[in-house]
């Protein structure tokens, strides 16, 4: 969670919510010693935050069990 001063808020209320709608991330903010929280009441689907990376397999894990690693690997053991 972001935690923010009340001055932050008001100086970027407009960017701030439009994170939390975008992330889904809730923001806190301290008032005079109380906490006051931003939140959406949409839930995001946090899958949509993951960022791709190369060289990740991709597709059904089960699909590996069944993968001849022979042909793969030539290591000659004693």
């Amino acid at each position: 969670m972001r935690k923010v001063t009340l001055t932050e808020l008001s100086n970027n209320i407009e960017r701030l919510l439009d994170e939390v709608l975008e992330t889904g991330i809730p923001i806190e903010i301290n008032k005079n010693g109380k906490l006051l929280k931003i939140v959406s009441l949409e839930k995001k689907d946090k899958l949509k935050n993951l960022i791709f990376k190369t060289g990740v397999i991709q597709g059904n894990p089960d699909d590996l069990v069944n993968i001849s690693w022979e042909q793969e690997m030539n290591i000659d053991l004693p």
